[in-house]
């Protein structure tokens, strides 16, 4: 590593000018998942930089060379939650997997004790502050269309019941998760490991191609050959009867 002029590294000058060594995107998301875990504990209002310093175990200016104030904060976390929903459905993008797409949810639901007590704070937030309702507007709904999108891919696929538009399967898919989401941590009974599963299978069930899909499909196809006979022979070639 290049040396100064006063034989110091250029890493150890770096902290002596107060910037924090090491990896900048690593740092960054201690210190966010700092910032969640002080949140989710004592609330957005009795958050602060300082307890964010406390929890990460580093000094305040630190927390300030990369977040320059509470808001600049609270937005990176908001951000980064949003984050997380774009890569659950990234991950099911190219095979449709509806399926999956829930059990993702409902494992970074159960799976994060802080997930729900920081977003609902986050967005009760969001009620007094317009320009952060706005990127929350924004990234729910980018995450939306993607959803619906997903959904559409799977309507076209015959995996996912069309009689219903995507974007409305999409909205109803998000409500119910959002649900699951919000209850969780006071009903922790009701998400056991076997309970989820039912839910899955239920909501799975929710957006699955009725049986009448497929009895209409045979009764058309069925018409088709009807019509072909009546107008021919009867032996489905459309052709005349010979001496007519």
């Amino acid at each position: 590593m290049p040396l100064s002029g006063d034989g110091a590294t250029e890493q150890e000058r770096a902290v002596r000018r107060g910037r924090p060594a090491g990896d900048r995107a690593a740092k960054r998301a201690e210190l966010l998942k700092a910032a969640a875990s002080v949140i989710a504990r004592e609330g957005y209002a009795n958050a602060s930089l300082r307890k964010v310093a406390q929890r990460a175990g580093c000094t305040t200016g630190a927390v300030t060379y990369y977040f320059a104030n509470k808001q600049e904060l609270v937005t990176a976390l908001a951000e980064s939650r949003f984050d997380a929903y774009e890569a659950m459905l990234t991950a099911g993008h190219h095979r449709t997997d509806v399926r999956g797409l829930l059990e993702r949810w409902l494992k970074l639901v159960t799976g994060d004790p802080d997930f729900w007590p920081v977003m609902s704070q986050l967005l009760a937030h969001a009620r007094y502050e317009p320009g952060f309702a706005a990127l929350i507007e924004r990234r729910y709904a980018r995450y939306r269309e993607a959803h619906a999108a997903l959904l559409a891919a799977g309507q076209a696929q015959g995996t996912v019941r069309a009689d219903i538009p995507a974007d409305l399967l999409a909205d109803q898919l998000s409500a119910m998760g959002d649900g699951w989401m919000m209850m969780h941590p006071f009903e922790p009974e009701r998400f056991t490991a076997e309970r989820v599963r039912a839910l899955i299978d239920a909501a799975a069930t929710l957006i699955a191609p009725g049986p009448e899909a497929g009895e209409s499909g045979a009764g058309e196809s069925g018409a088709e050959e009807s019509g072909a006979e009546e107008s021919g022979t009867g032996d489905g070639t459309g052709a005349p009867p010979e001496g007519r």
